[in-house]
């Protein structure tokens, strides 16, 4: 390869495939961005719109706040408009977008002004931006409005530069996957004039922004951050079409940028700092929460900023608790992070001496990789919000526990002091100190190594039973004591808090490993859905519906986990919607929370196989399972539970093709036999015919003869070409019932001889059947055409003079009937073969159509019995029927 090579990526050019291919069937955004209102984006909006309606396009306002202006009014005329949707709340009647109207009208473009806003409670989604991430989703294009402030990366910004917190904000990943983003500026004096002149607020409203929001620093503060965005928009689209195109050989090394993020509020800030600079940078970056405890009221927003995160774009982590610094670093350095952004330590000094400051010692040990230390912000806000969680232990109980123990170490040392020096009663101490930081919080465990000091210079030092010492060293012996019992208090709540995140990880390993070995051994949907049903009911203390989808995509099917259980209308629509998106919704999502039944969609490779729908049982259970490791599980057993079902659908869809790839062997292979073995008796009794007609009664009589004869000999074997057909498709299908009734053996054998005696005159043929051989219950007719097969075949395959032998035995319960013959035997291979249809082998001798041995075996199978081939050990070959007695009762037998 050239070292100037300039092709293009292979990887990079299928992952644009990929995201091409995936656009394709997603609708394209729009949006008309403006650095504050009054800029003129709904406006500029509906101007665009007029002329795409004058095109021709199929286009509809969803909603368009006109807010009265005339001007914009007037490009409203004529347009379609949707009605839109009434919600009642607290007794006021609220209107919003109809999400429902616009997908059940699908037209080709739909414009939802102000992308920011937020839904009224109990709308399905909280947020306008979800109903129209929903909208593309199902293809529709969008055009939408949105200013700069409303940004979720810059709301630290704008807050900081307009002294204004902006509550209603949008990801900036929906910016980012918008197909174009059309900014409408105005110059700030521009707007300002706008502003006096009652066409952005009403007066009184104006006066009052135009003194705050509106003053002229702030207005030029945002169209910068207007104007900035978008240049790092179209820089972000140059180097997509650099890399799609390989313009350049030459990249420097790819940014990673790692975000590390905790319970407090503050780390938002964090989370959006990291943001601007991955988005400054070029870069991807990964928001890691190291979980001290695994639950609690803490991890609970600790996951509330890891889903801000997700929402601005970035790939969460969690890991268990333990050395937060080293962790912090090793993960940084296994995912090749470039940076790591974390906040400034809030504590105070103090504690950083004595438990050590994270922030030094991850600058300490990060090597080559750059850390960013930044300070965090209280939004001033109201904190992130997290659902209520179990409660621990009231404080007073661990705090008063730690006295207890603490008293118990100074009985036991009050019983030690006549025999033992003092240095041997701190042991004890610290010994009490280990089990409470064991058994209790870190905090009672401060506690006892505080009471632990004071107890001992209180009752054991002198003077005894005073705060005062008589020997100034032992200030130094309680220092040391008081260091030494907080350092070994905290590495034994560290070592408690790993083994609780181990052991809690052991666990849902072991109910993960427990479900996959269920539905590995499961087969068929009902079976698989049950045995997920069962195991997160289990687990989960829940009622747990499985719906799998009917006819029409419609969630029909519903696999409950008691009996009795239904769901209601309204939860159903919520489940068809979570099939139809493929998003979770309902209970602890963002998506129809007041819903108490958490559905989430079953996605299987290339589609969504159905909706798994959890209710809690009781508080207990609802709390439970609003923790963040639970909720991990329950998403984990629903991926496995998908996975099995999409394994499950393959394999049935595997065995569909196999079975009509078979179908199609087999047609071709009848249509190429049963076209040749029509022909042939076609061909000669129409030959036969010809001669005769030609001849006319110039025919001598023996000519004539012969040739009628011919005609008919051919003539009936297609009867029994077509008659052997009809009777193995029949009995194959089910549609041919045996009738049974016992009947001697000998019978049925003897008819088959008289019919073939004939074929058999140039034989020696034997009948060994015993006088006490019972009757076989059988469908006479049927079994005579297995011998006559057998039979038949043996005189065709044998020389003349050879022998065949017809005997019979009891076995069990069971009639064994062998054909055998002193012929040259079967040919070497798989003798079962020969049983299938239109296998005619290659044994010497005249050829048929291959039939005969398989509908020996369907009458055989038909009933109940079998039947085998094989070659006898000198010479010849046998075929061994088995069939079964049923006790010789006529109405027992297969099928009943």
């Amino acid at each position: 390869m050239r070292d100037d090579d300039t092709r293009p990526d292979p990887d990079a050019l299928l992952a644009m495939a990929k995201r091409d291919d995936a656009a394709k069937k997603r609708g394209k955004l729009r949006v008309f961005l403006g650095m504050c209102p009054g800029v003129g984006k709904t406006y500029a909006m509906l101007e665009a719109a007029r002329l795409k309606m004058a095109e021709g396009l199929d286009l509809v306002a969803g909603l368009v706040e006109t807010h009265s202006r005339e001007e914009t009014d007037a490009l409203m005329y004529g347009m379609p408009v949707l009605s839109r949707a009434t919600i009642e709340y607290k007794g006021h009647t609220l209107e919003e977008f109809d999400l429902d109207a616009a997908l059940a009208r699908r037209p080709a473009l739909i414009l939802v002004d102000e992308l920011a806003h937020a839904n009224a409670p109990g709308s399905r989604h909280p947020k306008r931006w979800q109903d129209v991430e929903e909208l593309l989703e199902h293809g529709l294009d969008v055009w939408t409005t949105l200013n700069v402030q409303h940004l979720e990366s810059l709301n630290d910004i704008v807050a900081q530069i307009t002294g204004v917190r902006v509550r209603e904000t949008v990801p900036d990943v929906v910016l980012e996957t918008a197909e174009s983003v059309i900014l409408v500026d105005l110059p700030p004096e521009d707007l300002q004039k706008r502003l006096r002149e009652g066409k952005v607020y009403m007066p009184g409203q104006a006066e009052w922004a135009r003194e705050n929001f509106f003053r002229s620093g702030n207005l030029s503060a945002l169209r910068e951050l207007a104007l900035r965005l978008l240049a790092n928009r179209v820089n972000t689209e140059v180097l997509v079409y650099r890399l799609g195109h390989s313009i350049t050989t030459t990249w420097p090394t790819a940014e990673r940028i790692l975000v590390c993020v905790g319970p407090s509020p503050s780390s938002a800030t964090l989370v959006r700092a990291a943001k601007r600079l991955a988005d400054g940078l070029h870069a991807s970056w990964h928001a890691l929460y190291v979980q001290q405890r695994p639950e609690g009221e803490l991890t609970a927003r600790a996951m509330a900023n890891l889903d801000l995160a997700r929402e601005l774009g970035a790939e969460t982590h969690v890991l268990p608790g333990g050395d937060v610094a080293r962790l912090i670093v090793g993960f940084a350095r296994r995912l090749n992070a470039t940076r790591i952004v974390i906040g400034k330590p809030v504590r105070r000094r103090f504690m950083d001496l004595v438990r050590g400051s994270p922030v030094d010692e991850l600058v300490r040990l990060s090597g080559e990789i750059d850390v960013h230390v930044i300070k965090g912000q209280d939004t001033g806000g109201p904190a992130p919000a997290v659902r209520r969680t179990p409660l621990r232990t009231q404080p007073w109980r661990s705090h008063a526990a730690a006295a207890l123990v603490v008293g118990g170490c100074t009985a036991v040392c009050y019983a030690m002091y006549p025999y033992f020096d003092l240095a041997n009663l701190i042991m004890v101490y610290l010994l009490g100190v280990m089990a409470v930081a064991v058994w209790l919080p870190r905090r009672a465990s401060i506690l006892a190594a505080a009471l632990s000091v004071l107890a001992f210079d209180v009752c054991f030092v002198p003077p005894r039973y005073s705060f005062t010492v008589a020997d100034m060293a032992y200030l130094v012996t309680f220092a040391v004591m008081f260091a030494v019992a907080l350092v070994i208090g905290g590495m034994a709540w560290r070592i408690k808090a790993q083994a609780e995140s181990a052991g809690l990880l052991e666990q849902q390993a072991s109910e993960l490993s427990r479900l996959s070995r269920r539905l590995a051994a499961t087969r068929g949907a009902a079976g698989l859905v049950a045995a997920a049903r069962e195991h997160i009911a289990q687990v989960f203390d829940c009622a747990v519906l499985v719906l799998l989808p009917g006819a029409g995509k419609r969630l029909a099917d519903a696999f409950l986990a008691n009996e009795g259980e239904s769901l209601p209308e309204k939860d159903l629509a919520v489940a068809q919607w979570v099939f139809d998106n493929g998003h979770a919704a309902g209970f602890s999502t963002r998506t129809l929370a007041d819903s108490d039944t958490l559905f989430m969609p079953l996605l299987g490779t290339n589609s969504t196989l159905g909706v798994l729908a959890v209710r809690p049982r009781n508080t207990a259970a609802r709390d439970v399972l609003l923790l963040p490791d639970r909720q991990r599980l329950l998403d984990a057993v629903a991926r496995q539970t998908a996975l099995a079902l999409d394994v499950d659908r393959l394999e049935e869809a595997s065995l569909k093709a196999k079975i009509h790839a078979d179908r199609e062997k087999l047609r071709s292979a009848l249509l190429s036999t049963v076209t040749h073995d029509f022909r042939t008796p076609l061909a000669a009794i129409s030959g036969s015919a010809e001669s005769l007609l030609a001849l006319g009664d110039r025919a001598a009589p023996g000519v004539r003869q012969s040739l009628e004869e011919n005609i008919a000999a051919e003539a009936s074997r297609l009867t029994r070409l077509v008659d052997n057909l009809l009777r193995i498709a029949a009995l194959e299908s089910g549609t041919m019932a045996p009738t049974w009734s016992p009947v001697p053996l000998e019978e049925v054998v003897g008819s088959a001889l008289a019919r073939l005696e004939t074929q058999l005159a140039r034989h020696i043929v034997s009948v060994d059947i015993p006088p006490d051989m019972p009757p076989v219950p059988m469908d006479a007719v049927l079994m005579e055409q297995v011998f006559l097969n057998l039979l038949e075949n043996a005189a065709k395959f044998t020389q003349e003079g050879t022998r065949i032998m017809v005997t019979a035995s009891v076995d069990a319960a069971s009639a064994v009937v062998v054909v055998s013959d002193d012929g040259p035997g079967l040919p070497e291979g798989d003798h079962e073969a020969l049983f299938e249809r239109f296998q005619r082998g290659d044994r010497t001798g005249p050829t048929g159509h291959g039939l005969g041995l398989a509908i020996c075996r369907a009458v055989a199978k038909a009933h109940g019995g079998s039947i085998a081939a094989e070659n006898n050990p000198a010479t010849g070959a046998r075929f061994t029927l088995t069939l079964p007695l049923y006790g010789h009762d006529k109405n027992h037998h297969p099928g009943r």
